[in-house]
């Protein structure tokens, strides 16, 4: 797995698990959301997904946590003046994110 090519699909491998598990569509629509606006901080997420999901604060920053942890599309940077964490999709990963959205 050490090539690019090989994380590359690994990282695929991994995000077509995570998405066939989506019962409610909610996994698409975070995806989604980091596809569209690249950056984004938890209460952002949460803000727009409430209008269409019924999800918990805390069940929201575990699934973004996951998708930044164990498939490792996300890139976590701390800001110093805010006490959110600002999440970005990694631009290596907008495509394969964007392929399989469509898929």
């Amino acid at each position: 797995m050490g090539t690019r090519d090989g994380i590359r699909r690994e990282i695929r491998r991994r995000l077509k698990g995570y998405l066939l598990r989506d019962r409610t569509g909610i996994r698409r629509e975070v995806l989604g959301l980091f596809l569209r606006l690249r950056s984004l901080t938890i209460p952002r997420i949460y803000e727009a997904l409430t209008r269409r999901f019924s999800v918990s604060y805390h069940a929201l920053a575990s699934m973004v946590g996951i998708i930044a942890s164990r498939i490792g599309i996300l890139h976590v940077r701390k800001q110093q003046d805010s006490p959110y964490a600002v999440y970005e999709l990694r631009e290596e990963y907008v495509d394969v994110v964007a392929q399989l959205l469509v898929a």
